[in-house]
């Protein structure tokens, strides 16, 4: 399958993975739940969605549908991400509060989805 191809696919599912993720960070944070927690939790239902969504649209025709082998590769790229997105978020969270959290949570997601797409067209979905 085409570069572009899987690229364009990736920024859809990722776009839609990153409106959960950061909708359940923005609902459980304003209620009080601690932005780390939010943010891990936000990456947890985003991560659902993608790895499906990844596993049997954009890598799929490759490797066919993601098994044990990926999953685990997967859950390995998502532990690492999701701390340093944690730390980025915790740190803006520090440094201009709650709403800077909410808003710079896009630009820390958004550094790490290069190397995210790179990762699963190489390594994950394989």
């Amino acid at each position: 399958m085409s570069l572009l191809r899987q690229g364009r696919s990736f920024v859809a599912v990722g776009v839609l993975q990153w409106l959960v993720d950061w909708s359940v960070m923005f609902a459980l944070s304003r209620a009080g739940v601690s932005v780390a927690a939010a943010n891990v939790a936000g990456r947890m239902a985003g991560a659902l969605l993608g790895f499906w969504l990844n596993g049997n649209y954009t890598f799929a025709q490759d490797a066919g549908r993601p098994g044990w082998r990926q999953l685990g590769r997967y859950v390995l790229l998502w532990c690492t991400s999701t701390v340093f997105s944690t730390a980025g978020v915790s740190a803006i969270d520090a440094l201009f509060g709650l709403r800077g959290a909410w808003l710079g949570k896009p630009l820390v997601d958004g550094a790490l989805a290069l190397g995210s797409f790179l990762a699963s067209r190489h390594w994950v979905y394989r």
